[in-house]
C-alpha cells in the first residue's frame, strides 16, 4: 500500500501539477516518498522564500496553481511572505508543509522546528488552512484546495501534515475529480447590464488581473460599446496598441479625467486597491458615475458601493455580454483613449519617461516576453504607464503586499511554466539582495532568463520620501556587491551598460553559443521621480 505522502504525490500529479518547488528537510522527506519517479519536476531553491516566490510566477504564466513544500516551523515562516504577496494578487498557490508528531502539537515540548500554533499562524494569510490529522483526510483536502483554486479567487491555500501521519499507509488514490467551470452570471443579471451599457453615451471600461484570460472578449466588448478601456497593472499587455487602450494608471490626473467623464464605468476584475486607483495616497478614489462590477469574490463586490454587481468569472461573463449587446455606431471612444494616453504620458517626469522608453526597448528587443519586476524605478514606471505586448506578461511585486526580493524567483518560476518564453526580470540592486542566492537555482537549471538589475546605489524611493518628509535619511543605503563579480560566481554572462536606450538595445541582442541566464547591470545613479 502506498503511504500518505506517496498518496499525496499521486494526487497532485492527478490534479495536473507538473512542478514543485522545495527544500527537503527531516520533517517533510516522506512527502518526497515517490516523488522521483513521479513525473513531477522538483526545483530546489535557496531558501523557502525562494520557492513561495517561484510557485507564484509559475501560477502568473502558466495559469495554474503552483506548489510549494516546506519543512514546519521556519521553512513555513519564511514562506508566509510570498503567500501574503499571492493573497494581495490574487495568485493560486499551494503550500505543502511538515508539522511535528500529532501528539506533539500545541504542548511547548521544545520539538525541533516546533511553532505554538502553526496553522492558526497559516490562517493569517492563507484562503484556507487544513492539517491532515489521518491517512483518510488527505485526499478530501487537496482536492478542496484544487476546487476553490479553480471556482474561487485565487490565493494561498495551506496543508500541513504531521510526520507521523506521512507515514501511515494510504488506501488507493483514484481519480481526481473534474473542477468546476468557471462561474457564470445569472442570465437576468447580464441582461440588466447589456441594457444599461446600451443606453450609456460615453462607457469607460476598468481591466483588472481577473480579465487578463479574457483578452479577445474584452476587446470584442469595449468594440462593441466604443469604450476606452483602462489596464491596471495585473492587466496590463491586454489590448497592446488598440486604439481603445489606455495602458497607464488610474492614478494618473488624466486617466481620472476620462474616467470621470464617462456616464457608466465597467470594472471587470478588478479590487479597486489604493497601489492602483491611489498610488499618490491622495485618500480618493477616481470619480465614477453608475458603476457596474463583474468579480469572482463576493466580499471583494462588498467592498466598494456599486450600481451592478455580477458575481461571476470574468471570461464567463464577458462571453454572456457579447452576446447580449449590439454593436454601437462608432462616436469617440478612441479619440477619448488617445487624448487620455497623450495626456497621461505628459503627466510623467522626465526621468520616467526615459525609464520607459527603456521598457520600450526591452519589450522590442524580447517580443512576447514576460517582464518579471520587483519594486524599482523603472518598475514604477511602468506601473504608471507601459503598454506590453502580452496578456498577463507584466508582472510585479510593486503593488499589493510589495514585497521586496520577489523579483528574481518569481521569474525562475515563471521560465519553468512558460520554458519556450523569453523571460526578463528586472530588480533594484536592494531588492536583488533580498533573494540574490536565487540566481544559483537559474545557473543550476540553465534558464535563459535575463536578469537586469537596476543600480541606484540604495533604496532611493524610501530616500526621496524621507527628504520630501523632512526627516534625516537612515538606513537608505545598503552597499551593493559587485555585481559582475556576482554574476561571474553563477557562471553567467555579464555586461553593464548606462541608463541609456541604445546601450540596453545592444546588451540585449542575442550573443552566438550563449545559453543559460545572463545578468544586465544598469548603473543608474538616483532619479528623483
Amino acid at each position: 500500500m502506498p503511504t500518505v505522502g506517496e498518496a499525496l504525490v499521486a494526487r497532485l500529479k492527478a490534479h495536473g501539477v507538473s512542478h514543485v518547488f522545495g527544500i527537503p528537510g527531516v520533517h517533510t522527506v516522506e512527502l518526497y516518498r515517490g516523488l522521483a519517479s513521479s513525473g513531477i519536476a522538483h526545483i530546489t531553491p535557496r531558501h523557502e522564500q525562494g520557492a513561495g516566490f517561484m510557485a507564484d510566477g509559475y501560477a502568473r504564466a502558466s495559469g495554474k496553481p503552483g506548489v510549494a513544500f516546506v519543512i514546519t516551523g521556519p521553512g513555513l515562516t519564511n514562506t508566509l511572505t510570498p503567500m501574503a504577496q499571492a493573497r494581495a494578487d490574487s495568485v493560486p498557490m499551494l503550500v505543502v508543509s511538515g508539522v511535528n508528531k500529532t501528539h506533539t502539537l500545541g504542548k511547548g515540548l521544545g520539538c525541533l522546528h516546533e511553532l505554538p500554533d502553526q496553522l492558526a499562524m497559516s490562517r493569517t494569510v492563507s484562503i484556507k488552512a487544513e492539517q491532515v490529522e489521518n491517512s483518510e483526510s488527505l485526499i478530501p483536502a487537496i482536492d478542496a484546495a484544487f476546487e476553490g483554486m479553480a471556482a474561487e479567487r485565487g490565493g494561498p491555500y495551506h496543508i500541513e501534515i504531521p510526520i507521523d501521519v506521512a507515514r501511515h499507509e494510504h488506501s488507493k488514490v483514484g481519480k481526481a475529480p473534474e473542477l468546476p467551470e468557471p462561474m457564470a452570471a445569472e442570465a437576468g443579471q447580464i441582461a440588466k447590464l447589456a441594457e444599461a451599457l446600451m443606453s450609456a453615451q460615453k462607457v469607460v471600461v476598468l481591466a483588472g488581473g481577473g480579465a487578463k484570460r479574457a483578452e479577445d472578449m474584452l476587446g470584442q466588448l469595449a468594440e462593441k460599446l466604443d469604450a476606452p478601456v483602462v489596464l491596471t497593472v495585473n492587466a496590463r499587455g491586454m489590448m497592446h496598441r488598440h486604439p481603445l487602450g489606455i495602458p497607464a494608471s488610474p492614478s494618473l490626473n488624466a486617466v481620472r479625467a476620462v474616467i470621470a467623464e464617462a456616464d457608466m464605468v465597467l470594472a471587470v476584475g478588478t479590487e479597486f486597491g489604493p497601489t492602483d486607483y491611489d498610488m499618490y495616497a491622495l485618500g480618493n478614489m477616481p470619480e465614477m458615475k453608475r458603476l457596474a462590477r463583474i468579480d469572482i469574490c463576493a466580499e471583494q463586490l462588498a467592498r466598494h458601493e456599486a450600481e451592478m454587481t455580477l458575481k461571476a468569472d470574468a471570461g464567463a461573463a464577458l462571453a454572456a455580454l457579447l452576446d447580449a449587446v449590439s454593436d454601437k455606431p462608432i462616436a469617440d471612444g478612441a479619440e477619448r483613449a488617445e487624448l487620455a494616453r497623450k495626456a497621461a504620458w505628459a503627466e510623467l517626469s522626465d526621468d520616467y519617461r526615459l525609464m520607459c522608453g527603456l521598457l520600450d526597448v526591452i519589450r522590442d528587443a524580447r517580443p512576447g516576453s514576460l517582464i518579471v519586476g520587483d519594486s524599482t524605478q523603472p518598475i514604477y514606471a511602468g506601473n504608471l504607464y507601459y503598454d506590453h505586448d502580452m496578456a498577463g506578461g507584466w508582472f510585479n511585486a510593486a503593488t499589493g503586499f510589495g514585497a521586496l526580493g520577489y523579483g528574481i524567483p518569481a521569474g525562475i518560476g515563471a521560465q519553468f511554466a512558460q520554458p519556450d518564453r523569453s523571460v526578463v526580470v528586472i530588480a533594484g540592486d536592494g531588492g536583488a539582495q533580498f533573494t540574490l542566492p536565487e540566481l544559483m537555482t537559474a545557473a543550476q537549471e540553465n534558464l535563459p532568463i535575463t536578469f537586469i538589475i537596476w543600480n541606484n546605489g540604495g533604496y532611493g524611493e524610501i530616500e526621496l520620501t524621507m527628504e520630501n518628509a523632512d526627516i534625516d535619511v537612515v538606513g537608505c543605503d545598503p552597499k551593493p556587491p559587485l555585481f559582475g563579480h556576482v554574476a561571474a560566481s553563477c557562471g553567467m554572462p555579464y555586461t553593464k551598460v548606462a541608463a541609456e536606450p541604445e546601450a540596453l538595445r545592444e546588451a540585449l541582442m542575442p550573443k552566438a553559443g550563449q545559453s543559460g541566464p545572463v545578468m544586465i547591470e544598469i548603473d543608474a545613479p538616483f532619479i528623483a521621480s
